[in-house]
C-alpha cells in the first residue's frame, strides 16, 4: 500500500492518527533484515507536512502508560524513559526535548471532567518511548509542544472511545491527536511466517471497522474481541497496544476513517489509519 496522508474535512480541524511506533528504538538502530522499518519511517516523517496546518501541540495517547485513571503529563519539560530493554547502548542516550504544555494539560482533564471521567495531572511524568520515538521522526525538531495521555489500566474499548470523544474540541484548536501502538501485537508471533495470515485476517477486520460509518465504527470497535483472529494478535490482558486507536476513533467523531499506511515487518501486516 502507498502511503497516505490525508487532509481534514473540515477547513482548520486537524485529523486524528492511530501510527505503529515500531519495535523498541528500531528507527534508530541496526535492524536485522537492514530495511525492515524503512517503510514505516518514511510514512511517520511524512505526517506532520501532510497536514492543513501545522499543529499547535500534539496530544499523544502512548501503549506504554496505564493509569487506574487517565492521566495527562503536566511538566514543561519531561524527561524521556527509555522504557526498552536489551537495546544497544546509544539508544539509550537518545534525546527529545520537546516542551509540555501544563496549560494543555489542564484544558485537558477539563474536558474529561465535563465529560465524567476522572483523571489526573502527573506533573513528573516523562515522555515514555511510545512517545519520543516515532515524535523523533514525526517532528525532529522537537519544537512542537506535547502532552501525553494515559491509557485506562481497565483496558475498556468503550471507556477509551468516550475519552476520545471528550477530546474532540481540540482538533478545531489545533492539536494534532495521535495514537501509538501497533496494529499487531503479540511477542511471540513477530518474526513467525504463521503469523502472517492471522494478521492479514485482523488487518482485514480492523479496516473494514475503521472504515465504516461512525456508529457502526464505534460499535465494532467496542466489540473488536470478536473480531476473526482478534486474540491471537493481541492477547488477553494485552492490548494496550490496540486501545490508541480507539481513542483517536473516539475523537474522530462523525468524521470517516480510513487506512493510510500498512506494511509487511517481522512476518506480520502492521497499518496506520487516519480520521477526518
Amino acid at each position: 500500500m502507498n502511503t497516505e496522508h490525508p487532509a481534514s474535512t473540515s477547513p482548520g480541524r486537524l485529523p486524528t492518527v492511530y501510527i505503529p511506533h515500531g519495535g523498541g528504538p528500531c528507527f534508530f538502530m541496526d535492524w536485522n533484515p537492514p530495511h525492515a522499518w524503512d517503510k514505516t519511517a518514511a510514512y511517520l516523517r511524512g505526517i506532520v507536512e501532510s497536514l492543513p496546518q501545522r499543529p499547535k501541540a500534539i496530544v499523544l495517547v502512548s501503549a506504554h502508560w496505564l493509569e487506574g485513571d487517565f492521566a495527562v503529563t503536566g511538566g514543561a519539560q519531561p524527561e524521556l524513559i527509555y522504557d526498552y530493554y536489551g537495546f544497544p547502548p546509544h539508544t539509550y542516550e537518545l534525546k527529545y526535548p520537546a516542551p509540555g504544555e501544563p496549560a494543555l494539560a489542564e484544558r485537558i482533564t477539563s474536558l474529561l471532567g465535563q465529560a465524567g471521567l476522572s483523571s489526573h495531572i502527573d506533573a513528573r511524568r516523562g515522555y515514555d518511548h511510545g512517545m519520543f520515538i516515532p515524535l523523533m521522526l514525526m517532528v525532529p525538531q522537537a519544537d512542537i509542544p506535547v502532552v501525553q495521555l494515559s491509557l485506562n489500566i481497565s483496558l475498556d474499548p468503550a471507556a477509551h472511545l468516550a475519552l476520545g470523544r471528550a477530546l474532540q474540541p481540540l482538533r478545531d484548536e489545533g492539536v494534532l491527536i495521535v495514537g501509538s501502538g501497533m496494529s499487531f501485537h503479540n511477542m511471540r508471533g513477530y518474526g513467525d511466517p504463521r503469523f502472517g495470515p492471522v494478521s492479514d485476517t485482523f488487518d482485514a477486520w480492523l479496516t473494514e471497522a475503521v472504515e465504516a460509518p461512525a456508529a457502526e465504527r464505534d460499535a465494532a470497535l467496542s466489540a473488536w474481541e470478536q473480531a476473526p483472529m482478534a486474540r491471537w494478535c493481541h492477547p488477553p490482558r494485552a492490548e494496550e497496544h490496540l486501545l490508541p486507536l480507539m481513542v483517536v476513533a473516539g475523537a474522530a467523531g462523525a468524521d470517516r476513517g480510513r487506512k493510510v499506511f500498512s506494511d509487511r515487518v517481522m512476518e506480520t501486516t502492521l497499518s496506520a489509519f487516519s480520521f477526518g
